[in-house]
């Protein structure tokens, strides 16, 4: 329930949940008339325009039923977020919180150097060109470690790294040194893990912002065949050896017939599996579809329904056996067997789109930038900049004062800070906004830490310094709806959406799984839109060892209950059939779909390309019928919820009466269509 709230959330949050972007729309001389007016809000084309021209960048603006029925939406939203307001539900602590945690994100943008941003973009384009394969080895360290366990750290990654200077395989001292679990085998414990290969240190491939910042910058500047200096990230030391840098792959669809290879298999069983592979292959080369070989034989159940296609991926998301064998393909192509550490694939590549021109691929990766660790090297020019607009000035002799007043007991995470109340200078100015010893000595008190081996005046400094960045970021954020009118407009809009969110829960969609007496006299009043389609009432008895067919057939034809012919199966030491009951419509099961739909009928399958037989035991052909309410609750449920939003919806313009200014609406479309 709670995921699909907040799918929902994404869906309804429609004026809100908007990527952040600098635009502007051309006035236009009717921004200031009044297009509708909802109870006794009024609301302009100007304010209308803005919200449609954000959400509906897709659309031909010269449709004037596109505005028509937009603004049908923009009504039924207003009607609801007025309504929101009317119960307070903007007031609820809950709601404050939420929509705090919006604005923190949203304000990220205004706090990056554009100049500094500029490299960063240049340097990630350039990155986002070539796909790097390395592997690596970790030594962990916390990134609040003392000076000595990040100095003992460092010291044992630099004597790994002259070891295989001198001639020691990286992949053997990864599996012997790394921190990273992963470098390692994993023995199976039976009833509590599976067994799992270790990749010896090996990432695979990965491209720009697939890493931690600085490990990222370490595998592009470093040749291939060589081994990087030792590179601190937030998880410790690393050494990274790069084994590969090739053109990037970009994102790629593809479709792909899989058998797989299961966990600990044998010698022979990887043989069967291979030979399996080998006779689709072979089929598809005398002239069976890949989209048919996809639906008889693919073992990826969940992408053989949608012929055999995953989900678009890059070079990060799958493995790189994979990867190097889908970079030889055209498009169209279709690939020999290949093996990854899960099984055999015949691979289709179905497109592959590159990246683009800096130009076309600006926007993206400003975007990612802006989410990235790496935009912390502009914080340091945003704070000189936020300084100098505002006059930042520091009282020197009054903080000094402070810290003579401080004692060693701060080291020890012992300091009061109440104990300096008397001390009330001010030692700092940012804009109008003036801070005293006794705010900073607050501060101190809050975020001391206990620390080992640093001078008490240096730590006090290292909190001084994240006392004034802290404020002076609290200054600019303080300010950005003065400063930035499309910031303001953007948290009105998430502040509307939430709101929105909020009532539809609490009105149609909670309301609607509660309501159970509802939901079922709805359900009651429509049941003709809920039917089965014909089904076919059988068995489906899966047979992995053709040797034991005929044994497995008698079996069936002698017994007419599943229960009784599992129990005989089992008293023969017969494990090879698995037993599928059910009521089928077409497409719900391979095998079902290709045996005649004939009551009391007996049919076998064979498959042409393993050992597997099936057989098929058809009691009845049941004739399409309606179902049941829990058989359909779930589209049910969602209907209801359509109905009880509807019949809310006219109860809100009944109480919020909407009249449309039609003259203007006429201007208005009349303008678009000229443009």
């Amino acid at each position: 329930m709670n995921t699909m709230k907040h799918f929902l959330k994404g869906i309804f949050m429609i004026f809100s949940l908007v990527l952040f972007v600098n635009t502007t729309t051309a006035q236009s001389k009717l921004d200031n008339k009044t297009l509708l007016t909802i109870g006794n809000e009024k609301i302009t084309v100007g304010e209308f325009m803005r919200i449609y021209d954000k959400n509906n960048t897709q659309t031909n603006l010269e449709e004037p039923s596109s505005i028509q029925d937009y603004l049908n939406l923009y009504i039924d939203f207003k009607l609801k977020v007025m309504e929101a307001e009317e119960l307070k539900m903007d007031t609820v602590a809950a709601f404050k919180k939420e929509l705090a945690g919006y604005r923190k994100q949203l304000a990220k943008p205004y706090f990056v150097d554009e100049q500094v941003n500029e490299a960063l973009l240049k340097e990630a384009y350039k990155r986002k060109l070539q796909d790097v394969r390395a592997s690596h080895i970790l030594i962990m360290v916390s990134k609040d470690a003392t000076p000595e366990d990040t100095l003992a750290a460092y010291n044992k990654i630099v004597k790994i790294r002259q070891e295989i200077m001198n001639g020691k395989d990286f992949n053997e001292a990864a599996v012997e040194y790394s921190d990273d679990p992963s470098a390692r085998d994993v023995k199976a414990i039976p009833g509590k893990q599976r067994a799992r290969k270790g990749n010896k240190g090996d990432l695979g491939y990965f491209t720009v912002f697939n890493m931690v910042y600085p490990f990222e910058s370490a595998a592009y500047n470093t040749p291939v065949g060589q081994v990087s200096q030792p590179v601190r990230t937030q998880y410790g030391y690393h050494l990274v050896y790069v084994t590969a840098k090739k053109p990037a792959l970009g994102i790629v669809q593809v479709a792909h017939i899989f058998v797989g290879i299961p966990p600990n298999s044998t010698a022979e069983d990887s043989a069967r599996r291979e030979e399996k592979i080998n006779n689709i292959y072979k089929k598809i080369q005398e002239g069976m579809s890949f989209e048919d070989a996809v639906a008889q034989y693919s073992e990826d159940k969940g992408s053989a329904k949608n012929g055999g296609r995953l989900t678009p991926f890059s070079c990060n998301r799958v493995v790189p056996e994979f990867v190097d064998a889908v970079r030889e393909l055209d498009s169209g192509e279709i690939s020999k067997p290949v093996q990854t550490p899960y099984g055999w694939h015949i691979i289709k590549l179905i497109k592959r789109t590159t990246p683009g021109t800096f130009e076309k691929e600006a926007p993206g990766l400003k975007e990612r930038i802006l989410k990235d660790s790496r935009s912390h090297k502009s914080e340091a020019a945003v704070l000189n900049r936020i300084k100098k607009e505002n006059h930042f000035k520091v009282y020197n002799k009054a903080k000094l004062d402070l810290f003579a007043a401080i004692d060693t007991s701060v080291l020890n995470r012992e300091f009061v800070a109440d104990s300096l109340a008397g001390f009330t200078k001010k030692v700092m100015k940012i804009g109008d906004k003036t801070y005293t010893q006794h705010d900073l000595a607050e501060y101190i008190g809050l975020n001391q830490r206990k620390q080992n081996n640093i001078d008490k005046d240096v730590y006090l400094e290292k909190l001084f310094q994240q006392f004034v960045n802290e404020k002076c970021l609290a200054y600019q954020d303080a300010h950005l709806e003065e400063d930035y009118p499309e910031f303001k407009a953007l948290m009105q809009e998430y502040h509307d959406g939430i709101l929105l969110f909020n009532l539809m829960d609490k009105k149609v969609w909670t309301k609607a799984v509660q309501d159970t007496a509802g939901l079922e006299e709805y359900f009651n009043n429509n049941r003709d839109k809920y039917l089965w389609n014909q089904r076919l009432d059988a068995t489906v008895y899966y047979v992995k060892n053709k040797d034991e067919a005929e044994k497995v057939k008698k079996i069936i034809l002698a017994n007419d209950n599943d229960g009784d012919i599992a129990r005989i199966l089992e008293e023969d030491s017969i494990t090879s059939v698995r037993i599928i009951p059910g009521k089928f419509e077409k497409g719900d099961n391979k095998i079902i779909d290709q045996v005649e739909w004939k009551a009391g009928d007996f049919q076998q399958v064979n498959s042409d390309v393993d050992d597997m037989v099936a057989f098929v035991k058809i009691r009845s052909v049941m004739p399409p019928q309606q179902k049941e309410l829990n058989e359909a609750r779930g589209l049910a449920t969602a209907d209801y919820q359509e109905y009880l939003e509807k019949e809310w919806i006219k109860q809100l313009k009944a109480k919020y009466p909407v009249v449309v200014n039609q003259e203007v609406l006429q201007q208005l479309l009349a303008e678009q269509q000229k443009k």
